[in-house]
């Protein structure tokens, strides 16, 4: 631990688990409010988590497809402004998807789907939303595929929906949560999917609608900002230390121990901050959690992901920034283009297309080499019309072990039994998508840590009341796509 100046040193000592996007802010909104001496272990080299970027021949690549979106709340939107300057891009969205067999644009645009879908799934569409408007009797428990179908109707549900959920999650739609339905859809009616289409006429377009903001170096660099910003402000990051242990005692939160570099070190401190997965955390108390909070640990899943890279020796694949796969004839999910996020031409002659493959530890893919996936990978744009043509100069993977968190309809009876023991932990904070089992962007994930901060106090006291009311705005939380 580096030593602190004696102005800061009577200030309470917080750890923060983890520098992604909830830790860093987190990091930053303590030392800059002068709250508290902050260090934050992180088990990767770099920080950012699953949101990072890294450079690869010259061109930056993300863990998958990542956008700030404009909707952030605005303190964490000129937070982000203010850090990147001139670095941080806006970007008109272009990307596509596979529909019936048909390439249509998304975000949707009006014309688009008059002209594109197919006649046949039109007309259902419109029967769907006559029937929509007859009365009906709810029968039986509700799940993710009944909000889904009451709300879209058969045709959106059954032909989009419910077998992008079946690829992404790897369940059935009948063994999902409600929760799911609210928080991952952000257009859960047929209503609001019409509103969004009818957003894109000219006049009513707003001026940040079909947009995002993008870092001039990956998506990272929002991160990388959050932590430099943070540093500059006295916080301690120490990168490359694997969190063994929390210690507790009668008091609450006494420590915490990490191992680096082979060697294993304990740091006293006054609260922790857990952005890791709420599982892990459950599993690292010393003295241990209960039998009964260990079994809900092991009751909650989180889907993984193989992200592939496909090296291509040409300038420009597609024009479009992103495809999306719903449906079942092709594994993955989403393909996105780096290069056609920031806009970059360099290097000349050499692009690189990143695939998302929900898939978890154990599952036959999984033990695929990087050659065979790649093989794959190019056979299934084929199938799609989108047939690599040029020399593959190399294929990459990144494994993923904990992508999302997975809402199957037991989960929040297991998440509320460990959630409501380390909330009666003195000092303890459990925060983030992986600590909340939110499923959210990254501008939540900042808008918790700048709110957690909030609570704190110089005394470091925590603001219970206020972190509980916090927490019920988090459930309002939606996911942009």
């Amino acid at each position: 631990m580096t030593k602190q100046s004696p102005s800061r040193s009577n200030l309470p000592h917080v750890a923060v688990l983890g520098a992604g996007p909830a830790g860093a802010a987190a990091a930053l909104k303590l030392v800059r409010d002068g709250k508290a001496r902050v260090t934050v272990l992180e088990r990767q080299g770099h920080v950012g988590g699953n949101a990072a970027s890294f450079q690869h021949r010259g061109i930056w690549c993300d863990y998958g497809s990542h956008r700030f979106h404009p909707v952030a709340d605005p303190q964490v939107l000129d937070d982000v402004k203010s850090l990147l300057g001139d670095d941080l891009l806006w970007r008109r969205r272009h990307g596509r998807i596979l529909l019936q067999k048909r390439w249509i644009h998304f975000p949707l645009k009006p014309f688009d789907l008059l002209l594109r879908l197919p006649m046949r799934f039109t007309t259902s569409l419109l029967i769907d939303t006559v029937t929509k408007l007859l009365p009906k009797k709810l029968a039986g428990e509700e799940n993710f595929a009944t909000i889904l179908q009451r709300g879209l109707g058969r045709t959106i549900s059954e032909s989009f929906y419910y077998p992008y959920v079946r690829k992404l999650w790897g369940l059935d739609p009948t063994e999902l949560a409600v929760t799911l339905a609210h928080k991952r859809v952000s257009g859960s009616s047929i209503s609001k999917i019409l509103r969004k289409v009818m957003r894109q006429f000219p006049g009513l377009k707003s001026e940040t609608a079909g947009g995002f903001f993008y870092p001039r170096q990956g998506f990272g660099q929002v991160s990388n900002a959050l932590h430099q910003a943070a540093a500059q402000h006295g916080a301690e990051f120490i990168l490359g230390a694997t969190v063994t242990g929390v210690q507790r005692n009668e008091s609450g939160i006494s420590g915490v121990s990490y191992e680096k570099g082979g060697k294993v070190h304990h740091a006293p401190v006054d609260a922790l901050w857990s952005t890791l997965p709420i599982t892990l955390l459950a599993r690292m108390m010393d003295p241990p959690a209960p039998p009964t909070v260990l079994e809900a640990a092991d009751q909650i899943k989180f889907r993984g992901m193989i992200l592939i890279y496909l090296v291509l020796e040409q300038s420009q694949f597609t024009e479009y920034d992103a495809h999306y796969f719903p449906e079942l004839s092709i594994p993955i999910s989403r393909m996105s283009e780096p290069k056609n996020y920031s806009g970059a031409t360099e290097p000349a002659n050499l692009t690189v297309l990143c695939a998302e493959l929900p898939a978890d530890p154990g599952e036959a893919v999984w033990s695929l080499t990087d050659e065979q996936i790649g093989q794959r990978f190019c056979e299934w744009l084929a199938s799609v019309g989108l047939p690599v043509t040029v020399p593959v100069k190399e294929v990459f993977t990144r494994r993923l072990s904990h992508a999302y968190p997975v809402y199957d309809r037991d989960y929040e009876r297991h998440f509320q039994a460990i959630d409501e023991w380390l909330g009666g932990i003195d000092g303890l904070l459990t925060f983030g998508r992986q600590g909340l089992f939110a499923h959210d962007n990254t501008h939540h994930a900042m808008v918790m840590a700048y709110d957690a901060g909030e609570c704190f106090g110089k005394d470091g006291s925590f603001d219970r009341a206020r972190w509980a009311r916090y927490r019920e705005e988090f459930e309002s939380h939606v996911v942009e796509d």
